[in-house]
């Protein structure tokens, strides 16, 4: 490893199994991945790229949630938290199983553009979905236990709302609507072919999941899922447990989750999301958290605890307000939660997304809990020679990004630059290069970001995750999410495999900074 700009400095010993070694992944959320059903699924280019990862070097693959989601086509608005999402999985894997047949799994192939199309594959997959169903044994015993594991609310909102004309929750019949325990029977027995398949369309994600799973970590690779803080207002989980979020007595929101003004946008982000009361949650021992949070790593070998810094503060706006502005910050659940999840079970590798508006009751958690938090490089050349994301700034147990899900592509980073951004970033860019011994080449877009991945990998952070754009060099047009802009976002797509022989200059990168 050269000699770099993190050597020699006198840091507290990191005893964090997750960063104690120097290890490096690579961000791709599953939708992303190519092939020819539309958007990415759990079949054969999933083990490719998995292949790819373990040839180059990297021990970890780092995705988005799984979940089903809903309008908007977000991973982080979802109809059930512990949901998989149908548009994953392989229609090829659904023929291998006899459930459909070659000719019919064919039909569902659309092509890739490069771009996820979501509309036209939904449409498509759920007809597939449906003829495997008609097909499938219903008395096959370990379907008999999912159908009994947890998934029962999920499956009678899907039917409810398939049979109302996908109305939300709070237009239903008041029965359904406040989950009448003798109405939801009664709709059960009337509607027995949908409910169970719903309860089939999650059990063979699930099978098809945990088969992936089961290749990726016998290739020594280890997955990074991802879990949400809040909940999609039209969601199972909100209509289950109305008692746990800030609700109207008529089951309307009357309390709603977002950010106040920051780097994305000026007015905040109004996300729409109810929060949670926590006060039920701490009186019930966590409870609903800590199974969401036992599935999460049933799942994930490590999970990213996305907005962090809401345990701590929250930031709570009135339900019928048109921006994040008047918003207020009220008091999270704080170490109580983590440690009660721990009592149950265990020891867990959580990362921790503390991005965003931080202050020092987010820092003391951080302390008190010990997980490594995430440091974005794309932050940290603003002119402030403490910004907490400069390479000398961070610790050894965190998880250094070029940039996230939410972030421009390193190339379209610098792409989209103003000048007085551009003279910022190259006086503190290049001293810092200098030091890391990384050949300052900043002719372009493209030789910047080069040099910018390899400052990120040669960093202190015992874990650097890149994403698969800025591994390929790619354009701004290629990134994943605008956060604050409700369309066109999550759609990014390989078009293809990843390139030949990239695995051994990756390879040969990652050693260089001692991360394979």
């Amino acid at each position: 490893m050269p000699k770099n700009y993190f050597q020699g400095k006198f840091m507290k010993k990191n005893t964090n199994p997750l960063t104690s070694v120097r290890r490096a992944g690579a961000l791709l959320h599953i939708s992303s991945l190519p092939g020819p059903y539309g958007v990415g699924t759990m079949g054969k280019e999933a083990r490719a790229f998995v292949r790819f990862l373990k040839d180059s070097g990297f021990s970890y693959w780092q995705i988005l949630p799984l979940v089903q989601t809903g309008q908007g086509d977000s991973p982080y608005q979802s109809v059930f938290a512990s949901s998989g999402n149908p548009l994953f999985i392989d229609p090829d894997i659904l023929a291998e199983k006899g459930l459909v047949t070659k000719a019919e799994a064919a039909r569902n192939r659309i092509g890739n553009d490069g771009r996820a199309r979501y509309g036209e594959t939904y449409e498509k997959r759920f007809a597939l979905l449906r003829k495997a169903f008609a097909r499938f044994d219903r008395t096959d015993e370990e379907f008999v236990r999912f159908s009994e594991s947890g998934f029962l609310d999920y499956a009678l909102f899907m039917a409810i709302r398939s049979k109302r004309g996908n109305a939300e929750f709070r237009f239903w019949e008041k029965p359904l609507r406040f989950h009448s325990a003798e109405a939801l029977e009664k709709f059960r027995a009337e509607n027995a072919d949908e409910v169970d398949f719903w309860l089939f369309v999650q059990f063979e994600f699930y099978r098809q999941w945990r088969a992936l799973k089961e290749y990726v970590n016998g290739l020594g690779i280890r997955i990074i899922g991802d879990i949400p803080l809040y909940m999609a207002y039209d969601s199972a989980d909100v209509w289950a447990n109305p008692r746990l979020f800030k609700l109207n007595k008529n089951l309307t929101r009357r309390k709603v989750a977002g950010v106040p003004p920051d780097y994305f946008s000026a007015t905040g982000q109004l996300w729409g999301n109810p929060v949670y009361d926590w006060k039920v949650h701490e009186a019930e021992g966590f409870s609903w958290w800590i199974e969401r949070i036992r599935l999460a790593f049933s799942l994930y070998d490590v999970v990213r605890i996305d907005h962090f810094r809401g345990f701590d503060r929250y930031f709570e706006i009135d339900a019928d307000a048109e921006t994040a502005i008047g918003g207020k910050w009220k008091k999270g659940p704080g170490f109580a939660l983590f440690e009660a999840a721990q009592a149950k079970l265990g020891e867990l590798d959580f990362i921790a997304e503390d991005l965003g508006s931080l202050d020092a009751g987010v820092y003391r958690l951080m302390r008190k809990t010990g997980y490594p938090g995430m440091k974005v490089l794309q932050f940290a050349f603003d002119g402030n020679a403490d910004n907490p994301y400069l390479p000398q700034n961070i610790a050894e147990n965190s998880v250094c990004y070029t940039g996230t899900h939410d972030n421009d592509t390193l190339v379209g980073f610098l792409e989209n630059m103003q000048e007085w951004e551009r003279n910022n970033l190259r006086a503190m860019l290049l001293p810092l290069l200098k030091e890391a011994g990384i050949p300052a080449h900043l002719s372009s877009a493209r030789a910047g970001a080069s040099c910018m991945r390899s400052l990120a990998l040669s960093c202190r952070s015992g874990l650097c995750v890149i994403p698969v754009q800025d591994l390929l060099l790619s354009g701004g047009e290629t990134r994943m999410n605008v956060p604050a802009v409700p369309e066109g976002n999550w759609c990014y797509r390989l078009k293809r495999a990843m390139p030949a022989g990239m695995a051994e200059k990756v390879k040969k990168l990652l050693k260089k900074y001692g991360r394979a």
